[in-house]
């Protein structure tokens, strides 16, 4: 009489030895998430930090905050002399934000109705081949 003795998957997947190497791999995965969190965040928030600075700490910029703040009294009283000219944003323009999200809308939403057409089209003709 020959008896065979076999385990299951699930008694294999978690005995001792199995289970012990899951963990280990779990926490090499969360090692390793980590370790590139790290390097994406130290990569990222010098660059924030220094966004906002001006003058000798940001070398890309020639203006001082004083020569920026008179720029900006600048602008008010060029649109306080013009008070119909706007902020300069067409919201209703091809160009602007509503024209430019109507557009796309239209582009997506036209794509869209040509899916919809042909997935019935599809249907009418499955059903047609099954009659």
């Amino acid at each position: 009489m020959v008896t065979i003795l076999c385990k299951t998957f699930d008694e294999i997947q978690f005995s001792s030895n199995a289970k012990s190497k899951i963990v280990i791999l779990y926490n090499m995965k969360k090692l390793v998430y980590g370790v590139l969190l790290a390097v994406v965040l130290s990569a990222v928030l010098p660059q924030m930090a220094f966004a906002q600075q001006y003058g000798q700490y940001n070398s890309g910029n020639t203006m001082t905050l004083e020569q920026e703040l008179d720029l900006a009294k600048k602008k008010v009283e060029m649109v306080r002399e013009h008070p119909g000219a706007g902020s300069g944003t067409p919201f209703l323009d091809a160009h602007g934000v509503v024209g430019a999200t109507l557009i796309s809308g239209a582009i997506f939403g036209g794509i869209f109705v040509a899916f919809v057409m042909r997935a019935k089209q599809f249907e009418r003709a499955q059903k047609s081949v099954h009659l």
